[in-house]
C-alpha cells in the first residue's frame, strides 16, 4: 500500500470544464491545503468521450489512475461496459489486483459491495438517496464516510457542489487493505452510482 493512503482525510476537488468527459480530481489534505493525490482518466477512448454526452454514460468503461503530485503510481480502478450493473477491478501501485467493487442491482440511494482480490466481502458502500452521502460499513461498524459537508481548512479552501470530504475512521488501521479499496471507490462513486 503506498504511504499517501495513511492518513485519515481527504478532500476530493473535481476539476469541471466544458465538454469534459473524462473524470478529473485533485485530492487534498485538509487540514494543510496540500495536494496529496491526483485522479485522472488519461487514455478514454473516441468512442466512451462520445457515449459520456448521452444517457448511456453510466454504461460506459473506465481507467482511472491515482498517482502523487509527483506523478508515482498509488492504484487504478477499471470498468468494462457496464449494461445492469457494475463489477469494477482495483489494481495497486504495481498493477496487482487488490479488490473489487459490486455494485447492487437494487438498490436506493446506491450501494455495493467492496470485495478483496480473493472475492471476501471487506464491506459495503451504502448512499441516501436524499442526498450525496455515503458510508462504508461493515456489520454495524463504519468504516469511512463520504460526504459534500465538511468543517476546517479545507471548507474555506474549496466550496462549491463538485467537492467532497472523505473521512476514514480511525479502527481502520494506516496499513490497513483496506483503505486502498476505500479510496478507490470514492473516486469512481460519481460513474458508477451518481451519473
Amino acid at each position: 500500500m503506498h504511504l499517501s493512503l495513511g492518513r485519515n482525510q481527504f478532500l476530493v476537488k473535481e476539476q469541471v470544464g466544458m465538454l469534459k468527459a473524462s473524470n478529473n480530481y485533485d485530492v487534498f489534505d485538509p487540514q494543510t491545503g496540500q495536494k496529496v493525490l491526483e485522479c485522472r482518466e488519461p487514455n478514454l477512448g473516441i468512442f466512451s468521450k462520445i457515449f459520456r454526452f448521452t444517457d448511456y454514460k453510466r454504461m460506459t468503461p473506465f481507467n482511472i489512475e491515482i498517482r502523487t503530485p509527483e506523478g508515482g503510481k498509488v492504484l487504478s480502478v477499471k470498468r468494462g461496459i457496464s449494461l445492469l450493473f457494475s463489477k469494477v477491478e482495483v489494481l495497486d501501485e504495481n498493477d496487482i489486483v487488490v479488490g473489487y467493487f459490486n455494485q447492487k442491482l437494487f438498490s436506493i440511494g446506491g450501494k455495493f459491495d467492496v470485495l478483496n482480490a480473493q472475492g471476501t466481502s471487506i464491506c459495503t458502500l451504502k448512499g441516501k438517496w436524499t442526498s450525496w452521502d455515503f458510508r462504508f460499513v461493515k456489520g454495524n461498524a463504519e468504516l469511512a464516510h463520504v460526504s459534500k459537508k465538511w468543517a476546517g481548512v479545507g471548507k474555506e479552501l474549496f466550496t462549491t457542489a463538485d467537492n467532497y470530504m472523505l473521512s476514514i475512521s480511525n479502527a481502520v488501521g494506516s496499513t490497513d487493505s483496506a483503505r486502498v479499496l476505500i479510496v478507490a471507490a470514492v473516486m469512481c462513486i460519481d460513474m458508477v452510482l451518481k451519473e
